[in-house]
């Protein structure tokens, strides 16, 4: 492995994160979709499916989206943001959460 190649793979360790979790095993593109209620959902039936993840169902599946936005925020357009916010809300009323104050 080159020295630029070892760099870039450190560089985007968060998208292998994404992509291999062992938390969670994501649809294909759930983050691109443009229904927030969509994504939430999607969300909320993988982390309840999965056998390895170390939190109870909500928790695994926000943090998933959380981690994503905070990854991706700076290149995430004002759309694609405003969606995965939304989603987040979703999320919490799919589980009958309540968003922190």
């Amino acid at each position: 492995m080159t020295k630029k190649s070892k760099l870039s793979d450190e560089k985007y360790w968060s998208g292998r994160v994404t992509k291999e979790s062992d938390a969670l095993d994501l649809e294909e593109g759930v983050f691109t979709w443009d229904d927030p209620q969509m994504i939430a959902l999607s969300l909320k039936n993988s982390a309840e499916r999965s056998t390895r993840r170390k939190a109870p169902p909500f928790r695994s599946a926000m943090s998933m989206l959380v981690f994503y936005i905070n990854r991706a925020g700076k290149n995430l357009d004002k759309d694609r943001l405003r969606i995965l916010e939304q989603a987040k809300k979703e999320l919490r009323a799919l589980y009958g959460k309540t968003a922190p104050n």
